[in-house]
């Protein structure tokens, strides 16, 4: 089985794309490789490595960032329409608060260590997350909310709270973002095949299924 970590933060529209874009590379490596089999890990990024613990105001941070409201304007048009290639939405007018994630990054730490991890459910608690920061304006840095959403998924609300509420995998968490940052890497998505090779950014499918099958292939070889 093939191992593909997303190295991603949920605070980041192009990770959301990246999810789309390898879904359909997946599907495209299947229709020639039907044995293909895969295993996907989500891994830790902080985009936004200073973000208060209770987020700030989300617009205000943007403008600062990328030297105004037009050229957030700019850069928001590009997202929605690369989405939309993909059949998502971003409806960034909805978010208010610049989330900090390290909570986030725990409930997908923990729920993939489990003894029972359960890919489907994973890849739905995954969805749920992007589209509760980027479609549905839900701030996924708060811990209330991060329950409601796990329990939506299927996971126990009282465990999920409790987990949350603690510092459990906290530095955890941390040093698995740190050492992604020590191989060079410093944008997301990121995908890492087999270990060993990565590739930078929301590519296009084709290059996404390429990677895929020379993987595959070079370990049947």
């Amino acid at each position: 089985m093939l191992a593909i970590e997303i190295v991603s933060d949920i605070v980041c529209p192009w990770c959301y794309i990246g999810t789309r874009r390898l879904a359909a590379a997946l599907r495209q490596v299947r229709q020639d490789i039907p044995d293909f089999q895969c295993r996907i890990v989500w891994r830790p990024f902080f985009l936004n490595p200073d973000t208060p613990p209770a987020g700030e105001p989300y617009m205000p941070f943007l403008e600062r960032k990328f030297g105004g409201r037009a050229q957030v304007a700019e850069l928001s048009a590009r997202v929605r329409a690369a989405g939309r290639a993909h059949g998502l939405d971003f409806a960034f007018e909805k978010i208010e608060l610049r989330a900090n994630t390290l909570a986030a990054h725990r409930l997908l730490h923990w729920v993939q260590s489990a003894s029972d991890a359960d890919p489907d459910r994973i890849a739905a608690l995954v969805e749920r997350l992007f589209a509760a920061q980027f479609q549905r304006g839900e701030h996924v840095g708060d811990l209330a909310v991060l329950t409601a959403i796990a329990a939506e998924c299927g996971y126990d609300a009282p465990t999920m709270a409790a987990y949350l509420a603690s510092d459990r995998d906290a530095d955890t968490v941390r040093n698995l973002e740190h050492g992604f940052r020590q191989r060079g890497i410093g944008m997301v998505p990121t995908f890492v095949i087999d270990g060993t090779k990565i590739i930078v950014g929301a590519e296009d499918s084709a290059i996404l299924a390429a990677a895929l099958r020379e993987r595959w292939r070079g370990r049947e070889a």
